[in-house]
């Protein structure tokens, strides 16, 4: 079953002249629970189909589905709800809430929608995480390792049906890289979550079920590597 329906999707930016095209019809299905890397050269548009996924901006043409919703048939308001509750976004930069502890910036999403928070499912990701002992901890106390798995928690803590993760170990050593992909795999067998990362790295790629290739705004290739 498809969870994720991309039909037609174009972003301009400017006119006239300095028109830019983003991303140029582009088309594509993800089926629940797939695991689907993203590749391309900087500027190739990547970045822009996984926001446009995501509900981050809106597309000047084409349409998103979502568990069979259109993404930008919702209101603004709207938006920001599916954002915190139906996907969740990792991105390179972490984007932590410095006087934020760990718990506060994981459980940030639950917060904003003035929810009770899971305290089962909180505990269960600080261990899965690694982050024991560090609830406390403001994002300056720790190493960028930490950050990302506490942007990771953060995007996880909704249990979201498709997670984005945009360059997700961009800033990150080949140690550090390889335990932020695992966790990403573990969450996608052990939770069925739907997984779209974005990655220049060749072996991160490689992990994935499905590599899809865009340059210039286009998918030029669409491979799947395993069942």
């Amino acid at each position: 079953m498809d969870i994720l329906t991309v039909s037609h999707l174009t972003k301009t930016y400017g006119e006239g002249e300095t028109r830019t095209v983003a991303l140029n019809d582009v088309s594509l299905t993800v089926a629940e629970g797939e695991f689907v890397a993203i590749v391309g050269s900087s500027g190739s548009g990547k970045s822009t189909l996984l926001h446009l996924i995501g509900g981050v901006d809106r597309p000047t043409s084409g349409h998103v589905m979502v568990n069979g919703i259109d993404v930008y048939g919702r209101s603004d308001e709207e938006l920001a709800v599916f954002r915190r509750r139906e996907v969740g976004l990792v991105y390179q930069f972490y984007n932590l809430v410095p006087v934020l502890n760990v718990v506060e910036n994981i459980t940030l999403p639950v917060a904003l929608d003035g929810r009770p928070i899971n305290q089962q499912r909180l505990n269960d990701l600080v261990a899965k995480l690694g982050l024991r002992g560090r609830e406390g901890h403001l994002p300056s106390q720790l190493s960028g390792g930490q950050q990302q798995r506490v942007a990771i928690g953060r995007a996880l803590m909704n249990a979201p049906s498709v997670v984005l993760a945009d360059e997700p170990t961009g800033n990150l050593d080949t140690k550090n890289s390889a335990e932020i992909m695992q966790l990403l795999r573990d969450s996608n067998r052990e939770m069925g979550q739907t997984m779209l990362v974005i990655t220049h790295n060749e072996e991160i790629a490689l992990a994935a079920d499905r590599i899809i290739a865009i340059e210039d705004g286009r998918i030029v290739r669409d491979e799947r590597i395993r069942r």
